[in-house]
Formats: structure tokens, sequence, C-alpha cells
């Protein structure tokens, strides 16, 4: 498969816009063979190399713990029919085995994540920007809700990463980019409506090829 043949989208998103699940959704139509995902959160860098607060706190709602260059050759080799192996990033949890994650190539390549448009020199390979978009109080509920339940966090846990991390990180390097995307899913409620579109669009790109 050459580069020509080769649809890529990035697909961004503040925490608890609906990435994953709007992915899951599109996955259980297209399937990978159709639809390749990959997500940013495989290519954090290593702990030591985290931006710490000034409370020496790691920040992980910030472009420079993300390695943008090991994305963008991966992409490369995925545009050139080549297939891509790297393991799972468990944000050092010691209670997770690391999985293989396996990338092949198909006709629509979508990268997923909170920064996918921030690095420029990647900006400019997507073929097709998505932007997942909820209101501020939403996304923090949502935050709240899950962080609690899934990771064990307190509220005062969540809501001092929301404040000092995953809001400063938002306004400066996500929302400048809401401007420019080709669609712009909404996602207060439900994102039905949105879904169906980018199906259709999808579904339109994979019969012209």
């Amino acid at each position: 498969m050459q580069r020509s043949e080769t649809f890529l989208v990035g697909l961004a998103g503040g925490s608890a816009s609906g990435k994953t699940t709007f992915i899951r959704k599109l996955s259980e139509v297209f399937g990978q063979d159709k639809v390749c995902v990959i997500t940013q959160d495989n290519y954090y860098k290593g702990l030591s190399e985290q931006l710490r607060d000034k409370n020496g706190m790691v920040n992980f709602d910030h472009p420079t713990g993300i390695d943008f260059g090991r994305i963008k050759k991966d992409l490369r080799k995925l545009l050139k029919g080549k297939t891509v192996k790297l393991v799972e990033y468990t944000f050092n949890n010691p209670d997770i085995f690391p999985k293989e994650i396996v990338y092949s190539p198909a006709p629509i390549v979508l990268l997923e994540g909170l920064f996918v448009f921030a690095d420029k020199s990647l900006n400019k390979m997507f073929d097709y920007r998505l932007y997942i978009d909820a209101d501020d109080d939403v996304t923090l509920d949502r935050r709240l809700k899950r962080d609690t339940a899934e990771r064990g966090m307190t509220n005062d846990e969540v809501m001092y990463q929301w404040e000092n991390h995953v809001q400063p990180a938002y306004k400066e390097f996500l929302k400048p980019h809401k401007s420019n995307a080709d669609y712009i899913i909404k996602n207060n409620e439900n994102f039905d409506a949105c879904l169906d579109k980018v199906i259709a669009k999808f579904n339109n790109v994979i019969e012209a090829k």
C-alpha cells in the first residue's frame, strides 16, 4: 500500500470528551482491516522524562511527554504498507503486564489523542482532522466519576490534576486547533448523529480506493 492510497486521520479532544468511546464505536463498524487506530498514549516517554509541576507531581497532560518523533516514524511505515509493532505503555503500573501491540496497514489510519495536532510536522501529515468537543462542566463530571471509580483517586487528586495540568494544557495545546478541524464532534450528551456522519465519510473514502 502506497502513501497515496492511505487516508490519514487525526482525532483530538480534551480529557473525558469521549475519544475512547467514539473510537470503539468506529472500530465496531469497520474493523482493523479497514481502519487502523493508533493511540497517542502508547507513545509516552519514560517516567524520568515526564514534566513535573512546581510541587513535583508528574504532569502527563503536556505534549512534551509524547515521543512525536516515534509517532511520525511509525506512521510513515504504515503509510508505506509496513507493519508496526510496539509495547503497550502502562503508565508504570506494576499491576499491568504490557502487551505487544501490532498496527497493520489499512485504507484509513487514525491517530487519536490529546495532542495529535500539537506537533506541527505531525499535524501537516493528516488528510482529515476530527475534533471531539464537550463543555468543561460535562468533561469534569465525567473525569471525576471515571478517575475515582476506575483509578482509585480521590476527588481532591482529580481536581488538582484538572486545575494544574488538564485545563492549562487544554487551553494552550488543544483548543486552538478546534477551528482548523475538518469536522467537530459535539459530545455533551451523545455523539450518535456525528458518528453517523464520520462513518459515512469513512465509507466514501474506502469505496473510492
